[in-house]
């Protein structure tokens, strides 16, 4: 008996099928573009988000046809939705949750019923990513789409839908909608009321690593997986990274190191303070027991090195072709040693935590003639580690300390990045035995409700493990200390330029 983890990302998706002892047994990925309609707008092709999403369940199962998938578990992105009608039809792209079209129906929750009702209901701070001012906006600017919905759908419940199951939706990603009340664990029908969505749009609220169904062979068959096996619920992919990671104690920390990078912090109760309202950091059930989550966040993250590879990276590109190389390791290999006095804002897609500014932009500070490629590469991960160490300083203020952070993702496979990390921020970086700790999770969830584990914490104790341990060189951190204090000062001296450029 095998278990399959399904992660569902804004750039691309994977599948990952594990063993009971945790051991890899085979995976699958899958990339799909983003497409920009307009100023400030990012959208999926949800067909061939689908399309991928069918071909990496049935590339890494059939990478363990002697051990049969029994159980299917999802992890995706948050926020993003995309509205079907009663036939399941999809009536429009897929916004994902960086897209900030509906930045003035966000601004209208300050009013009514304000912002801090707005947090104490929902756990989140009125913000154009979410969820339900997207519906907002689609009701008002393309009526005729809103009109015609049957569902509005996150990706999990496309994915059950499409498998010919009733869409659920798990408490965690009901949370990222912004119409969720995160104590009461059911739809804000307050909030909804204000918004004049109804309820009935979105699917029913499900706990995490509950059975959404068992799959027929009709629909097993058409993803390469055997009837009868079951769809579990999952999660939005920052609080199912925590589960894969191990973070099961209030106070643990995962570092999420994919296209957008993230602090994942869990907690035994909701953390509901003016404080962590004033620097943006929400608070939404975790995948785990009766736990919370609260994340801190930068939108582009490895986007930034995708960004350099597509747009600069034509030579390492085909040096990797021709060597069978990694792309990534050729871009930051032999990069210079210390601070490069280069100061990289990283708001390629706006803003995340602290300061949640969809109308943010990126800037490169420093420049001069002598400025090489392989400076201005190393520039971009110290911009990346010292909006970490940024997001870090805010959540000690907000009463989160953080003190160890176990890496994991795509950017966990780079050295010289997770040492770069440990040297600004001056935390322990870990590493662990399986990268994709999201897909990780899915197989810990799937494997609870097949009962291949007793309980979570039990197959957490069974499958994760620490590996190697980046410390902080008290030298590096205090030169790269006098930098931090510059990047500190750089978004609010910014922020009112480029807030003029709109």
């Amino acid at each position: 008996m095998s278990l399959m983890g399904l992660d569902i990302g804004s750039t691309g998706t994977k599948a990952v099928v594990f063993d009971e002892e945790g051991r890899l047994l085979s995976q699958a990925y899958r990339e799909y573009a983003e497409v920009y309609p307009g100023p400030g707008m990012i959208e999926l092709r949800p067909d061939e988000v689908w399309s991928a999403i069918c071909q990496v369940i049935a590339q890494a199962a059939a990478g363990a046809r002697h051990d049969p998938v029994r159980a299917l578990c999802i992890s995706a992105l948050g926020e993003a939705f995309t509205p079907v009608d009663a036939q399941g039809r999809f009536l429009y792209n897929c916004i994902v949750s960086p897209d900030s079209r509906a930045v003035q129906q966000a601004q209208r929750w300050q009013q009514t019923p304000g912002a801090q009702r707005v947090f104490s209901i929902t756990g989140m701070p009125p913000h154009s990513s979410f969820t339900l001012n997207k519906i907002m906006w689609l009701k008002e600017h393309a009526p005729e789409v809103h009109q015609a919905t049957s569902k509005y759908l996150l990706w999990p419940e496309i994915v059950h839908l499409k498998l010919g199951l009733t869409p659920r939706l798990d408490w965690s990603l009901a949370g990222r909608t912004m119409a969720f009340d995160v104590v009461a664990k059911k739809w804000a029908d307050e909030l909804l009321q204000v918004a004049g969505i109804d309820s009935d749009l979105f699917a029913e609220p499900i706990r995490p690593g509950e059975v959404v169904g068992e799959l027929a062979a009709g629909p097993a068959e058409e993803v390469g997986l055997p009837a009868g096996c079951l769809v579990v619920a999952g999660g939005h992919d920052q609080p199912m990274n925590a589960l894969g990671a191990g973070v099961i104690r209030q106070g643990l920390a995962v570092d999420g190191m994919g296209t957008v990078e993230c602090i994942t912090v869990a907690f035994d109760e909701p953390v509901l303070t003016p404080r962590m309202l004033k620097y943006n950091y929400c608070c939404y059930p975790h995948v785990y027991d009766d736990m919370y989550v609260t994340i801190a966040f930068n939108y582009t993250s490895g986007s930034v090195l995708r960004w350099f590879r597509d747009q600069f990276g034509q030579l390492e590109l085909q040096r990797a072709q021709a060597e069978g190389a990694d792309v990534y390791d050729l871009i930051l290999s032999d990069l210079p040693t210390g601070p490069t006095g280069l100061y990289l804002v990283p708001y390629l897609a706006g803003s995340g935590t602290p300061y949640l500014d969809p109308l943010a932009k990126g800037a490169l500070v420093g420049l001069t003639l002598d400025t090489d490629r392989k400076t201005f590469i190393k520039a971009l991960l110290e911009g990346l580690c010292y909006e970490l160490a940024l997001n870090i300083e805010y959540l000690g203020s907000a009463g989160v300390s953080t003190q160890r952070l176990r890496a994991t993702g795509g950017g966990a496979k780079s050295p010289l990045w997770l040492q770069l990390k440990a040297d600004i921020t001056g935390k322990e970086v870990v590493t662990l035995s399986v990268t994709e700790s999201g897909c990780q999770a899915g197989a810990i969830l799937g494997g609870v409700a097949t009962g291949v584990y007793e309980s979570v914490q039990q197959a957490v104790e069974q499958v994760v493990r620490e590996q190697t341990v980046y410390t902080p060189d008290s030298r590096a951190h205090e030169q790269y200390a006098e930098h931090f204090a510059i990047y500190k000062d750089l978004w609010p001296t910014l922020e009112s330029i480029v807030h003029r450029m709109h």
